[in-house]
């Protein structure tokens, strides 16, 4: 049996506290969607910001909401050196220790000590989709993604749970490296 999953091709992006979002945009601002994402209850925000690092900065970054309980930056390696952060390669929410960035938005700016990651390439599995196929949260498993310029990726990460639909999250640089692009497909090889 296939073991097909959809791939989404995640951009530099942000997500933001609540405290944050107040102190960027304004006392009591509520993001606003600009268009849903594949997992439920997650959007894209129409608002964006300024994020400054030692050597550059990228402007119009988007944010994706909710709010969370702690402020994220998700950047590629190739970002990372673009902007001077030294940001590690960890799992989504797994921020202690990583540096810090400064954030600009329309009302303030916001400078944060942790917070800046390269996401771990990881797929999200809905708990029936892992049961059917055997797989188990935070697996570690190889996935190949075909095309032209295809590739074996190693060390892709299972998060399964409830509340997502499947999908597999891999980079800018990831995606470029493998010609891969939004809604390809990928297969899970072992």
């Amino acid at each position: 049996m296939s073991k097909t999953v959809p791939v989404g091709v995640s951009a530099r992006h942000i997500h933001l506290s609540q405290e944050h979002i107040e102190a960027l945009f304004g006392p009591g601002y509520q993001l606003t969607e600009f268009k849903p994402l594949s997992q439920p209850g997650q959007f894209a925000a129409n608002e964006t910001v300024a994020v400054i690092g030692t050597k550059g900065q990228f402007d119009k970054v988007r944010i994706l909401g909710p709010a969370r309980p702690a402020t994220q930056l998700e950047i590629s390696r190739t970002d990372s050196f673009a902007i001077g952060v030294k940001a590690p390669v960890r799992e989504s929410g797994n921020i202690a220790g990583t540096p810090g960035i400064t954030i600009k938005g329309p009302a303030g700016e916001v400078t944060v000590d942790e917070g800046v990651i390269v996401a771990a390439r990881h797929i999200h599995f809905h708990t029936s989709d892992a049961d059917q196929w055997g797989i188990k949260d935070k697996d570690l498993l190889k996935v190949r993604l075909g095309g032209e310029r295809g590739l074996v990726l190693e060390n892709v990460i299972a998060r399964v749970s409830d509340n997502f639909a499947l999908d597999m999250h891999i980079d800018t640089d990831e995606a470029n490296a493998a010609g891969a692009n939004n809604g390809d497909t990928a297969e899970i090889i072992d």
